[in-house]
């Protein structure tokens, strides 16, 4: 039972190949470009999407700030659709990879804080103190706050992670109770796949949200350091 519920998040293998880099590079190749002057519906309403997003997360932002915005922008993208990649049958889901999350939350949030110890020092050190604490306090602030900013992107990792496998696991119970009852009570099934088809629902909204929220809060690191 436990083998076969978490059988979906064992990294794939072709002929004793890891395929795990092949499903990375997958996602964005479903995302469509166009070669003509007009742009078709499709087209425009992503291209709509990316400005909204992007002017959502840039606004804080000021001029060295804002040019992460197509790593920013590139980085919410591929979240999203691996996320949803992972919701279609038989599929693979990177991001419930631990490593994985933490191989894109690492080097960004280092990116930021590098930043901001080069370029506004005094203010990067003074995150490590607030103002008017008392002076017996000043060694354990210190500490704390130097561990709670090491501890960000494993939160990021973490979060992400967490989410998208329960949810994934959720749906396989449901799924797996689905199967189980129909063969024993037909109007329990019926309530059953009715509750599995809101979930599967619910979890496309997670996707978009934890990829949203994962960029958003790298976007927060970045704006303290800048």
């Amino acid at each position: 039972m436990n083998e076969n519920l978490f059988a979906s998040f064992i990294a794939p293998t072709i002929l004793g190949l890891p395929a795990a880099v092949l499903i990375i590079l997958f996602p964005p190749l479903l995302i469509p470009t166009s070669k003509y002057f007009i742009n078709n519906r499709l087209i425009t309403t992503q291209q709509w999407l990316i400005k909204l997003t992007s002017k959502q997360m840039m606004t804080m932002h000021n001029t060295k700030g804002r040019t992460w915005s197509l790593m920013l922008v590139s980085l919410i993208i591929f979240i999203a659709t691996t996320n949803l990649l992972g919701l279609l049958p038989h599929s693979f889901t990177p991001t419930t990879q631990l490593s994985m999350n933490l191989a894109m939350a690492i080097p960004l949030w280092a990116g930021a804080v590098i930043m901001g110890f080069r370029s506004k020092i005094k203010n990067a050190l003074a995150h490590f103190l607030p103002q008017g604490t008392p002076t017996p306090l000043i060694p354990m602030l210190v500490i704390i706050e130097t561990i709670s900013l090491l501890i960000q992107p494993m939160a990021l990792a973490v979060r992400l992670t967490a989410n998208i496998t329960a949810g994934h696991l959720l749906m396989h119970l449901i799924g797996s109770a689905t199967l189980a009852m129909s063969t024993i009570n037909l109007p329990s099934t019926l309530i059953i796949f009715t509750i599995l088809i809101l979930l599967t629902i619910l979890e496309i909204a997670v996707a978009l949200i934890q990829a949203y929220v994962f960029t958003l809060l790298v976007s927060l690191y970045l704006h303290d350091n800048t």
